[in-house]
């Protein structure tokens, strides 16, 4: 398999909180960040409701069109947690107790209150799935096929992440520099692509913002190639110093 194969996945993220506004979603950051590091670029991401329909729609078309569909939110103890009953749906297989998760359970909550029926709901997983661990709260993350279904709370979701560092196939992580400029992003447009188009391999994007008065932008330059990424940083400096600009390493 070639080394420069782009490997990518999606991300849903699935609950009504989300979408109401009342709950700021952290989970998009922390995964695309931790994707990068596997090697794999974070191509899309949807938010949907708690609705059966929804969630089967758009596990089927992103599974498809990516390496991995990562999902958070929606397998907790409630009656409203039924991402594990769409996606399996989604998969047409039947819904079980997973044994290794039950057990799992059962230890956690011994000193707790012991395992109700509604917390055997986290223990319910998609027909020959895999778990995946959870340190904190026992209740597992769910790996099948290659969708990845973790939990909605942030530090849950990257404890589940981190359990699984490593075992995904994946290509060179993403690299990035960063160049600033106090300059309006119009005025060197045409430079920033003309160097982009002169390195292969590489990309620039451009974040314009204003501040203390004065406008201002910083350049990111991304490549798996840490060579390509070198050269490609030292040409957009020396062109954006002959176009009479001070330039700062790191950004502004």
């Amino acid at each position: 398999m070639s080394e420069d194969r782009i490997w990518t996945a999606a991300l849903i993220v699935i609950g009504d909180e989300i979408l109401s506004g009342r709950t700021q979603d952290k989970n998009i950051a922390q995964v695309a960040l931790w994707l990068n590091e596997q090697g794999i670029r974070l191509a899309e991401v949807r938010v949907v409701a708690d609705d059966t329909a929804a969630i089967v729609a758009a596990v089927n078309e992103l599974r498809a069109r990516n390496d991995y569909l990562f999902t958070t939110g929606g397998i907790g103890p409630t009656h409203d947690d039924i991402t594990v009953d769409a996606i399996a749906a989604a998969l047409g297989r039947d819904v079980i107790i997973h044994p290794k998760a039950r057990a799992v359970l059962e230890g956690y909550y011994a000193t707790r209150g012991g395992l109700t029926e509604a917390r055997l709901r986290m223990a319910r997983v998609p027909d020959g799935a895999e778990l995946i661990e959870n340190r904190m709260s026992g209740a597992p993350g769910i790996r099948v096929d290659n969708i990845i279904i973790m939990a909605g709370v942030p530090h849950i979701a990257a404890l589940m992440l981190e359990a699984l560092s490593g075992q995904l196939d994946g290509g060179k992580p993403m690299l990035s520099r960063t160049l600033g400029c106090w300059v309006q992003e119009s005025e060197v447009a045409d430079l920033l692509g003309d160097t982009e188009a002169a390195h292969d391999g590489c990309q620039i994007g451009s974040y314009p913002f204003f501040r203390d008065g004065t406008v201002g932008a910083n350049f990111v330059i991304r490549s798996t190639d840490p060579v390509r990424l070198d050269g490609c940083v030292d040409d957009l400096a020396a062109r954006l110093r002959a176009a009479g600009r001070e330039v700062f390493a790191d950004g502004i």
